[in-house]
């Protein structure tokens, strides 16, 4: 190809029409692209998330629907002095500014307390172990009470002043009482036990010596 049809071809028409066919279909796909982006984020709008606890989750799902935020119940809590279904808790605070779309997550109260079922912990573990674990679970736990045995062990747990077996649900609005030992342990003497000497030393030594005497 000698360079006079090198430049008939390269300065054709068609090849020129081709070209700013590539140009028209590459900006209309550019504005589009920026049309949805600015659709999909919400440019230049915001709301105002208003403070929502102590109000009713089904006013507050309406209210916010109304606006473009979303609301999702993630946990429940239980206040007994609060109506059923009262958020307690929302994860955005009242008056931020947020973009359309923005999910909120609350926590709502319960219709009742819940029920858990109580962990394995008499004669398993010591006070303060104990009392970790349950009040980590959300159980209200009281002053202890006391009773023979190694210092701080557990013996038993009380609810409404009756002893409670490991896997008993109770639920976690009934404050728990952990019966712990005192740190005084006593062996009953049973005429036959060597250690019955040890304990009752004082007793066998004045035996001795009124023997001795």
């Amino acid at each position: 190809m000698d360079v006079k049809k090198f430049f008939q071809k390269a300065f054709s028409g068609y090849l020129w029409g081709n070209c700013l066919g590539v140009l028209v279909v590459a900006s209309l796909l550019l504005i589009g692209f920026i049309w949805f982006l600015n659709i999909y984020t919400h440019h230049g709008k915001t709301v105002v998330v208003p403070n929502v606890v102590g109000k009713n989750v089904r006013v507050v799902e309406n209210q916010f629907a109304s606006m473009g935020i979303k609301l999702e119940v993630i946990d429940t809590g239980y206040i007994k002095t609060l109506p059923a279904d009262i958020i307690l808790q929302q994860s955005i605070k009242g008056k931020t500014v947020v973009k359309p779309g923005r999910i909120v997550l609350v926590t709502v109260n319960a219709a009742h307390a819940m029920a858990l079922a109580l962990p394995d912990l008499a004669d398993n573990s010591s006070y303060r172990d104990a009392e970790s674990k349950l009040r980590l679970m959300g159980f209200k736990v009281t002053a202890p009470k006391y009773t023979s045995g190694d210092r701080d062990w557990v013996y038993s747990i009380e609810a409404g002043g009756k002893p409670r077996k490991a896997g008993e649900r109770i639920t976690v609005d009934i404050p728990l009482t952990l019966v712990i030992g005192d740190g005084r342990v006593y062996e009953e003497y049973n005429g036959n036990d060597s250690l019955d000497y040890a304990i009752n030393g004082d007793m066998y030594a004045d035996e001795i010596d009124e023997g001795i005497q």
